[in-house]
């Protein structure tokens, strides 16, 4: 099976959010299983090149089709983590992808409505024939519709088209004249068949396009994919899928263990496992281990070495993350006997505003540390340091961030939506058999909901130690690798081309 994924992220090189970790993961396990996988991404002037090995000129001069002129775009190659990725650098006046960052820009949409025609135009121009080009959330949905109707035209022909919707928030709504900039006829797509979008009939829909010209449609968890069919979680887009529900399911993304590991982690000064007992005399490695790592995160963050739990909260400080629920955790923390960490940044000012506010206001405070950067060594500490770990979004199509605690021994605390729905079983009243629980949930997004989860955690952690030894064993145990959901998305390819099922 070939396979061509066609993202704007991938993991180390350009990251910002879990859609470069699921390309990553989800395309090293096909490789690992004997399928051939490349990558498509934008050559960003701020790739982190330190992780391309043999970055090299593949094509010196690709001419693509932008606003009526031909352009010229070199594509480049490396090799990242053993997998082949092409990178497409423009050479248009605008300087699309050379803004020292990823996303943010007022011309986004553009940006990516670009690199979509140049993509295309380079498997074409390349003879590159996969059995299936995978496509990644509205940034490259335009792809679909430049692939049906003209490049098929073109007898470019054969490949199945798979596109996965990893957030529906974001849908790249444009107006038709933007579709023509990349050679497509805008105003014959604002019909309902086709682009037009449900909720603004005036303008068209790239994420509404991917659905409707793509073979199979996925998103990142069983309970999304239930939840976009709804008024309330579709953003418009329920009915479409209602329609089209016969080529869409949820695959619950993985984690990759060969990188999230207490047992192997470099950024730990110390690793674990779940094993209560050395299997040797040199074996150390055991989840008593973590309390060292613990002291160490206290040490690192300035915090007071006390009997008290560490409630720890790595996200994107977005309204979806539950933000002012973030803050009453905070509160409710160390009003309760608690620390508190936090790792993440804003890219709206206002909330950015109000944890820099936060942050000065607890400066003193040693149960608290607020870090407003990015730091890669300090989330590895936080998820191995801590003891629970709060995903309080208001909705989430999958998440990551509660399956890498788990195998890090910290007990998540979420709200019981999405993917977080799919991965935390309550201790206490999910109806399971208390071996098959690993978290604690609740169900409604406000401070009473937060608060009926916290205060049972802080009750188990302080007056039943080995019940949560033991529940922080259950989560380490479970098994949320790439192996699984990578056959699924294996059994989808098999399904359209007729070959090359699971390994």
């Amino acid at each position: 099976m070939y396979c061509v994924h066609i993202a704007s992220e991938l993991a180390p090189v350009a990251k910002v959010g879990g859609l470069a970790d699921v390309l990553l993961g989800l395309c090293r396990e096909l490789s690992w299983k004997g399928h051939d996988v490349d990558i498509i991404l934008p050559k960003y002037d701020c790739l982190n090149i330190d992780d391309i090995r043999d970055f090299a000129i593949d094509i010196p001069d690709l001419l693509t089709f932008y606003e009526g002129e031909w352009h010229h775009n070199t594509v480049w190659i490396g090799w990242v983590e053993n997998l082949k990725v092409y990178f497409i650098e423009p050479h248009n006046p605008r300087l699309f992808f050379n803004r020292g960052c990823f996303y943010g820009c007022e011309d986004d949409l553009e940006r990516y409505l670009y690199f979509s025609r140049a993509a295309m135009e380079f498997l074409y121009k390349k003879t590159l024939r996969p059995d299936i080009i995978h496509l990644h959330d509205w940034q490259t949905a335009a792809i679909a519709p430049l692939f049906r109707e003209m490049y098929q035209a073109l007898d470019y022909t054969g490949p199945k088209l798979v596109f996965t919707i990893h957030n529906i928030e974001y849908q790249g709504k444009c107006i038709p004249a933007d579709l023509d900039k990349i050679g497509l006829k805008g105003d014959s797509y604002l019909v309902a068949e086709k682009l037009q979008d449900p909720m603004s009939p005036q303008l068209t829909n790239l994420l509404k396009g991917a659905i409707v010209y793509s073979d199979y449609v996925t998103t990142v968890s069983p309970s999304y994919a239930k939840e976009v069919k709804t008024p309330a979680g579709g953003r418009g887009l329920d009915k479409v899928l209602i329609q089209y529900e016969n080529k869409f399911s949820g695959i619950l993304n993985g984690i990759d263990y060969s990188y999230w590991n207490p047992e192997i982690d470099r950024h730990l000064p110390a690793h674990f496992s779940s094993r209560e007992a050395p299997t040797s005399k040199k074996d150390h490695n055991t989840i008593d281990r973590k309390a060292y790592v613990k002291l160490m995160l206290r040490e690192q963050l300035l915090l007071s070495e006390q009997h008290k739990p560490i409630v720890g909260c790595i996200a994107r400080l977005v309204p979806q993350k539950g933000v002012e629920l973030i803050k009453h955790a905070l509160n409710f923390t160390v009003f309760n006997g608690g620390q508190f960490v936090l790792l993440g940044s804003s890219p709206i000012p206002s909330i950015n505003a109000e944890f820099q506010a936060l942050k000065h206001h607890f400066a003193e405070d040693p149960n608290v540390h607020l870090n407003l950067h990015h730091n890669e060594e300090l989330a590895h500490r936080i998820y191995a340091g801590a003891d629970m770990f709060i995903v309080p979004s208001i909705f989430e199509p999958c998440g990551l961030t509660q399956m890498i605690a788990l195998k890090y021994g910290t007990i998540p605390i979420v709200r019981k939506t999405g993917g977080l729905a799919d991965t935390i079983f309550d201790v206490d009243n999910s109806g399971r058999p208390f071996e098959k629980t690993n978290g604690y949930t609740f169900d409604f997004p406000d401070a009473p909901g937060l608060e009926s989860a916290l205060k049972r955690a802080f009750d188990c952690w302080f007056h039943d130690p080995e019940k949560w030894r033991k529940l922080m064993i259950n989560g380490m145990n479970i098994d949320f690798s790439w192996n699984h959901p990578s056959n699924l998305y294996l059994e989808v390819y098999h399904k359209l081309t007729g070959k090359g099922g699971p390994a």
